[in-house]
């Protein structure tokens, strides 16, 4: 029997509510395709300043190191606003990648047949749509020093750095390219080379790169022409590469192609063995315990990491269809409520349903 250790980072608000689902979702695959998890729990974000008075204490780190995986559910809550910068739950965040040298970030957009009446745009625009988008994610304005905030001349001025090395691009676009292969080898580099230099030296070396993948279609757009062609006309992308920042904004973007942030995942890999994986969604905390927000997107998280940390994409397969399965026999959660026909449920029952559908 095949056993994974698990590490969860809970976090805030509704973070301990989708974890739950996620868990219980994995407790069917178990079940099904007899694998074990065996999960440890680990504090980040607020809840880990209050005990610890840090959002990433060092034994969170040293027991997602000891992990083969790291289920995420979200960080932050209002009341910790008024925190210094470095010790606000949303620190952790970049702590956490940081420290597992995270650096690639892959975020599906997918719209499934059942949900094409959930997204503000027109199905005729949506339906079909599968777009991959590979965000680099340790580098970037996020982590590029030196940053911060200062008196100048009597005023303040803040300020934060673009910075990308050579080969932090090159690992980034070496994914995004092995990505495309397993697609359909088109791929679409954003940047904003047309007025910054480390965009340029961005496109330069993706162009370089391209040169070891000569099946995969390179293209280059500019992130403010990509955002108004990811509404315009999303179906013309497959994968999509880019940066920290304009990566961070484009899939947030996406997330109204497929109708709420409540069924995105994402999966951020490194170059070791350790992937995590969460939900791009924050903490809501107004919804916390208030059992109404959707947990698929965890879900589907902790079915790409079956796919990407455990190369089962049968568990993969088998989450992704019990999803699908529930959504056409009609049950929503609030976000994606649309029609008085539907079945509208809460977080539990969805884990529940979805959880039957594994098993069954």
């Amino acid at each position: 029997m095949m056993e994974y250790k698990i590490a969860l980072l809970e976090g805030d608000g509704i973070g301990p509510e989708v974890v739950a689902e996620a868990v219980k979702v994995l407790l069917a695959v178990e079940k099904k395709f007899g694998v074990r998890f065996n999960f440890e729990k680990a504090l980040i974000g607020g809840c880990a300043y209050d005990e610890y008075k840090t959002p990433l204490p060092q034994q969170t780190i040293d027991i997602c190191k000891a992990s083969d995986a790291v289920i995420l559910g979200a960080v932050g809550d209002w009341k910790y606003d008024m925190l210094p910068p470095d010790v606000r739950p949303e620190k952790a965040l970049l702590g956490i990648r940081k420290a597992l040298n995270l650096f690639a970030n892959l975020r599906p957009a997918i719209v499934y047949d059942e949900l094409s009446s959930s997204s503000t745009l027109k199905s005729e625009v949506v339906s079909g749509v599968d777009i991959m988008i590979v965000r680099e994610l340790t580098g970037d304005v996020y982590f590029g020093t030196p940053r911060g905030i200062e008196v100048v001349n009597g005023e303040k001025v803040g300020y934060n750095n673009m910075i990308y090395k050579e080969s932090e691009i090159e690992r980034i676009a070496h994914v995004a390219f092995q990505t495309a292969m397993k697609r359909n080898k088109k791929l679409c580099s954003v940047d904003k080379a047309n007025v910054l230099d480390v965009s340029r030296l961005w496109r330069e070396v993706m162009e370089r790169v391209a040169k070891s993948y000569p099946e995969v279609t390179l293209s280059h757009m500019y992130v403010d022409n990509a955002a108004m062609q990811l509404i315009r006309d999303p179906k013309q992308f497959d994968v999509i590469v880019t940066g920290n920042i304009f990566g961070d904004i484009l899939s947030d973007e996406a997330s109204m192609l497929v109708g709420s942030l409540g069924m995105l995942a994402s999966a951020s890999l490194s170059d070791g063995k350790i992937g995590m994986y969460e939900p791009i969604h924050g903490s809501a905390p107004d919804l916390r315990g208030k059992d109404v927000v959707n947990p698929i997107a965890t879900i589907l998280s902790a079915a790409m990491m079956m796919k990407y940390s455990f190369s089962r994409s049968d568990i993969y397969d088998s989450i992704d269809n019990a999803v699908k399965l529930v959504l056409s026999e009609g049950y929503r959660t609030q976000d994606i409520y649309t029609d008085a026909v539907q079945k509208l449920v809460g977080t539990a029952k969805m884990g529940d349903l979805i959880a039957e559908k594994v098993i069954a």
